[in-house]
């Protein structure tokens, strides 16, 4: 992959030391379309309420603590360094080593990003990677409907890679039910724009069984139903692969790409009648570039 002005990146086979100890970091993301700067609020270990078996973040503990000011420090360092090479920084995402939401530095870093990208780089957009468990904390609801909303404009990708209790399990592998996590999701898609995220791969061998794909492209088709009749609408539908090692590895395995676009097809045909553009709302990202 090549920056906007050509400059070649090579791809980073391993990630286990990508976000160890570290609060900002540069990625070429498939899913920003170009330079992405990372947040990460666990730089000394992982916390997150899933267990993924095809989570990039291996096992690691360092001493290693998250502070706003190094976290301002670091990212106008880092921002800054881009524009010096003339390469448009596309997002600050907030992703890491854990649930970002459920941080509590997250709403002081929050507020610290958006004031750094108003001053930096007004024309990048602020990211929430997001499995969406914080959306069942009152507070945390409040504060994602807010700025999801309102000026700050947040982008929120919310994970949803299961349509059925049984897949979620074996994808996401969660104390929270489905049952409860959806219904979280629904009432948000009532009051504040999203992004569906969904990685598709396969678990134990086995891609997702017919009864999943139907019920995961029901709930999306019910979500954008909800959003648009009484939120702001869904942003966008991000089906991706499997692309990087994982810890767990070969518990999850890669699936075709045309398998994905066969699942992005599928869903364009169910939303045909229901949004104005199904080929602009719905993206399957292939490759991702490190720096």
């Amino acid at each position: 992959m090549k920056s906007e002005k050509g400059k070649s990146i090579a791809p980073v086979d391993n990630h286990r030391e990508r976000e160890k100890g570290v609060l900002v970091y540069p990625v070429y993301s498939r899913r920003a379309g170009g330079l992405s700067v990372g947040v990460n609020l666990y730089p000394g270990k992982k916390s997150c309420t899933f267990d993924c078996p095809y989570c990039e973040v291996f096992p690691f503990a360092t001493n290693a603590e998250f502070s706003v000011e190094q976290m301002e420090q670091d990212l106008r360092l880092v921002i800054a360094d881009a524009l010096k090479q003339n390469i448009p920084v596309k997002d600050i995402c907030f992703s890491g080593n854990g649930e970002p939401s459920l941080s509590p530095h997250f709403p002081e870093a929050l507020k610290l990003a958006g004031r750094i990208r108003n001053e930096l780089a007004p024309t990048a957009e602020l990211v929430l990677i997001t499995n969406g468990t914080g959306l069942l904390q009152p507070d945390i609801f409040s504060l994602l409907r807010d700025a999801a909303s309102g000026s700050t404009a947040l982008n929120i990708w919310l994970k949803l890679d299961a349509g059925t209790p049984a897949w979620y399990q074996k994808m996401n592998s969660s104390a929270i039910t489905h049952e409860k996590l959806v219904a979280a999701i629904q009432e948000f898609a009532a009051c504040a724009p999203f992004t569906i995220q969904t990685m598709l791969c396969a678990v134990d061998g086995k891609q997702p069984p017919p009864e999943e794909v139907q019920a995961w492209e029901k709930l999306v088709t019910e979500l954008v139903v909800i959003a648009s009749e009484k939120g702001q609408g869904i942003r966008k539908i991000q089906m991706y692969g499997k692309a990087r090692p994982s810890p767990e590895d070969p518990k999850a395995q890669s699936l075709p790409v045309s398998y994905l676009e066969e699942r992005a097809d599928s869903l364009r045909r169910a939303l045909n009648t229901l949004t104005p553009d199904p080929l602009a709302l719905i993206s399957v990202p292939q490759a991702e570039v490190y720096l």
